[in-house]
């Protein structure tokens, strides 16, 4: 059996229950070493074989994955944040399933649910914005052209940017040419969650800057939107005067 974790963002107690029970009792682990917290290895039991993914191919993390069912021991994947984002485990499950080999997915806390908590914010506010776009800036694996910045850009919703630490410049032309405003505010969070976290504020114009200023070129989060701004207006959900299934308003 394969179970693939979600680890969480990087804090070592966010990871979930179910992920940690299944982690603890592993006789192998299979985990994202370029982005997993290594301290929640410590969580594993005595005598685990624990395998760093970050130096391994697909096809020799299958081969691993293949010894332990032979020999008939529990594997646990373990994915940085959420494995449905980024987590390129669509292509593991594919190549397990041609070979008879159970699995499962346990869910995990994502880095930009993480962010939004360091930061006290709420993504969706009222006449500000109720969509989140989770997307990364185009860099050497392409994106489809139909999903590219300059296109979700003109929807100026809130954005949460993966993978484009390093390509802010164009990130920066791409979201004011889409139709963001030049001083929209952004914030950029490095390594969300973890002890080492920082947060930096700034505006789309001056988020190259921002990055260049402060050494940031991987391993952060970078947020767009006004969101992040003062105005908003009152939820409904718990105006009085409004009426809904729970509870009758007040004229």
């Amino acid at each position: 059996m394969v179970h693939f974790v979600g680890a969480g963002p990087g804090a070592v107690d966010l990871i979930t229950l179910r992920g940690y029970k299944l982690l603890s009792e592993a006789d192998v682990i299979i985990y994202a070493g370029s982005l997993v917290n290594k301290e929640q290895l410590n969580y594993a039991k005595k005598g685990a074989e624990i395998y760093n993914s970050a130096h391994m191919t697909l096809e020799e993390v299958i081969e691993v994955v293949k010894r332990a069912e032979k020999e008939n021991k529990v594997t646990v994947r373990l994915h940085t944040g959420d494995s449905s984002i980024y987590g390129a485990i669509r292509e593991q499950i594919d190549v397990l399933k041609s070979l008879n080999i159970q699995y499962d997915v346990v869910p995990g806390v994502s880095s930009f649910c993480g962010a939004a908590a360091s930061l006290n914010a709420e993504y969706t506010l009222p006449n500000v914005s109720q969509s989140v776009i989770i997307t990364r800036m185009e860099g050497r694996t392409p994106v489809p052209e139909r999903e590219s910045i300059r296109s979700f850009a003109a929807h100026k919703s809130t954005m949460v940017l993966f993978l484009s630490s390093g390509l802010t410049e164009k990130l920066s032309k791409e979201l004011i040419a889409g139709g963001y405003e030049k001083d929209t505010p952004v914030a950029v969070v490095y390594k969300a969650t973890w002890p080492d976290e920082k947060i930096y504020r700034c505006t789309i114009e001056s988020l190259p800057q921002t990055m260049k200023d402060n050494n940031i070129t991987k391993t952060a989060l970078i947020l767009v939107g006004n969101f992040l701004g003062n105005e908003y207006e009152r939820s409904d959900l718990y105006n009085p005067k409004f009426t809904h299934e729970f509870r009758e308003g007040i004229n």
